[in-house]
């Protein structure tokens, strides 16, 4: 048999690779790219994205996770940024395990303010590799686009409407225009005007009045003959009211509202109504401190535009330490200035520990 014919023999059965090839070629793929690996060790870059998933699929099935849901929800101190692809494939499930109703884009922001960097098409093939079904797209046109400029500027009301064990939920929801914050919500059996001017004098108390409030038609909120309790109430503050004659008006709460049914409604099996309290406030909990918002940039969530966190946040991600907002509410985390020195009319001054000392 010729050489030339040995050769061809063996290219139609396909080159084989040992596992310390596979080892030395994967390798290869990290520190350069996938393409120029496979040209190097003269096999396919589809065999190399196989061998991938096939390392990352062991990895699960050999070893418990690093990374549990529990310790990414407790989570203070920032990853290494020297961790391992499998640590953060591992921090990915986990990520999505917490929040099953969350989408690719969303997993990757939230990796993003914990220090990892991935691509959503990475973390798109992770979680498909593991059950994820992309929904389909549903395209609405928006019409009268605004935003407020300031928080408390303006916010909406509005009520959810689901069932728990055939008892019907109203969750009014009392959302900040410009951060997306939840300030108030209280789960009712009804739309009744009792609660709202409840919960709405609560909001007011904890986060500030605010400057105006926009609500749909319901009777809770609004009377065609004359001005309904809550129209009252608002006069009293001294309140602007916009009523909103299309839900497209009134489309920020409209998208929270579908926020709860996908993230928290479909998510829970609701043992009764106290548990569903319960899940409902570990839910707001967490859209306004740890759940990722598009409309704010893809990497702030609600309290820091709220609360004035954002360029604060956005440096600490920028430095790779991560920005959960809970850790700047930690005052064991903020820096604190002991000396200073300061020119006042061209005379010097000192100041120690904020008490003036010299000059």
């Amino acid at each position: 048999m010729s050489e030339q014919t040995a050769k061809n023999q063996s290219f139609s059965r396909g080159k084989r690779y040992s596992p310390g090839q596979k080892v030395e070629i994967l390798k290869d793929a990290d520190l350069l790219t996938v393409a120029q690996a496979a040209e190097k060790h003269g096999c396919t870059p589809w065999s190399i994205y196989n061998w991938r998933n096939q390392k990352a699929r062991d990895v699960l099935a050999t070893a418990e996770p690093k990374l549990t849901a529990e310790a990414v929800s407790q989570q203070t101190e920032p990853p290494s940024v020297s961790a391992t692809q499998e640590e953060r494939h591992q921090l990915i499930l986990a990520l999505w395990k917490q929040q099953p109703g969350l989408g690719p884009s969303q997993i990757r922001n939230q990796l993003k303010r914990k220090g990892y960097k991935a691509s959503v098409k990475t973390v798109r093939e992770i979680m498909e590799d593991h059950g994820y079904i992309q929904p389909k797209a549903r395209r609405k046109e928006h019409t009268g686009r605004y935003e407020a400029v300031r928080p408390l500027q303006l916010v909406h009301l509005d009520f959810y409407h689901f069932y728990v064990h055939r008892q019907k939920q109203c969750l009014l929801l009392i959302l900040d225009d410009y951060s997306r914050f939840i300030t108030g919500w209280i789960l009712l059996k009804s739309e009744a005007a009792d609660g709202v001017i409840d919960q709405f004098e609560k909001s007011v108390i904890r986060f500030g009045k605010p400057e105006a409030v926009m609500s749909d038609r319901g009777s809770a909120f609004h009377s065609w003959r004359g001005l309904s309790r809550f129209e009252r109430l608002l006069e009293e503050y001294g309140i602007d009211y916009y009523l909103a004659k299309e839900a497209a008006v009134n489309g920020k709460v409209e998208a929270l509202n579908a926020s709860v049914q996908k993230e928290l409604v479909r998510q829970m099996e609701f043992v009764d109504l106290s548990d569903c309290n319960h899940q409902t406030a570990r839910w707001v909990e967490f859209y306004n401190y740890k759940r990722t918002h598009h409309a704010l940039g893809g990497l702030l969530v609600p309290a820091d535009r709220f609360h004035g966190w954002s360029e604060q946040t956005l440096k600490r991600i920028e430095q790779g330490h991560g920005a959960d907002s809970s850790d700047l509410l930690d005052p064991s985390s903020r820096p604190l200035e002991l000396f200073k020195v300061v020119s006042v009319a061209g005379q010097p001054a000192i100041y120690l520990m904020g008490k003036k000392v010299l000059g």
